[in-house]
């Protein structure tokens, strides 16, 4: 039975038989790792601090065929504090599930690692409803997923202008393309949004105004391209509707 260490970000917990959850882990070396706390909702149980939400953990776990097993945990602090801030707390479990969902078990994240360092602290720093935009587009580019936002899907010439975006193709489409029904309308002002948003620097945020139409619409990209992605909707943007509603 292989024994292996890792440190690791907590992006999920669900309770599972009596007394044990299946933990969502994210770490550096290892991307994403589910693995069985067993025992760890019994009172006093030493792996009681690895289902808590955003924790940072140094864990011990060993390696199944379909399931690793965490057999240690030593806690290091949350990446932030969202005990009086449930909004904040919605869209920061919005981006822990749409990596959690997005990406494979096994295979070594670093970028994305180091990313989530930045982001979930970012939640409490600014806007989360914007943050939690700008990390979707950023993590994206890690998954080999990214729509083409600048050139036109079909004919491949940059775009100019008002344009129109196709999910089912991936991008953009020119207006000279764009002759169907099966696309939506793409501003000039959302391009320019949603590519700021991508080389957002979360060490030096600095502020930018934003039109609401905007927003919406390149909120109305994401959610609609990661249903298309990932074949159903989070249960996450659930939370985030009760919570802002």
């Amino acid at each position: 039975m292989a024994f292996y260490n890792t440190r690791a970000i907590v992006l999920g917990a669900a309770n599972w038989r009596e007394a044990d959850r299946l933990i969502t882990l994210f770490s550096r070396d290892r991307g994403k790792i589910r693995a069985a706390a067993y025992g760890c909702r019994r009172p006093r149980s030493r792996l009681a601090s690895v289902s808590q939400l955003f924790g940072v953990v140094d864990v011990q776990l060993t390696e199944g065929q379909q399931l690793n097993t965490i057999k240690n945990c030593d806690h290091n602090g949350f990446l932030a504090d969202f005990s009086n801030d449930y909004i904040a707390l919605a869209y920061a479990s919005f981006i822990a599930e749409f990596v959690a969902e997005i990406f494979e078990e096994g295979q070594p994240q670093a970028e994305v690692y180091d990313e989530l360092l930045k982001i979930i602290p970012s939640m409490r720093q600014k806007n989360p409803r914007v943050v939690a935009l700008a990390a979707f587009f950023q993590i994206l580019e890690f998954t080999g997923s990214q729509p083409q936002y600048e050139s036109c899907v079909r004919c491949g010439k940059k775009i100019n202008g008002d344009a129109y975006f196709s999910f089912e193709e991936g991008g953009a489409v020119c207006k000279k393309c764009g002759h169907d029904t099966l696309i939506i309308l793409y501003p000039q002002s959302v391009r320019t949004l949603i590519l700021k948003l991508r080389k957002l620097e979360w060490h030096n945020m600095c502020s930018f105004s934003i039109q609401a139409k905007d927003l919406v619409a390149a909120e109305n990209i994401m959610l609609k391209y990661l249903e298309l992605i990932l074949g159903k909707q989070l249960k996450s943007l659930v939370f985030i509707k009760q919570i802002t509603q």
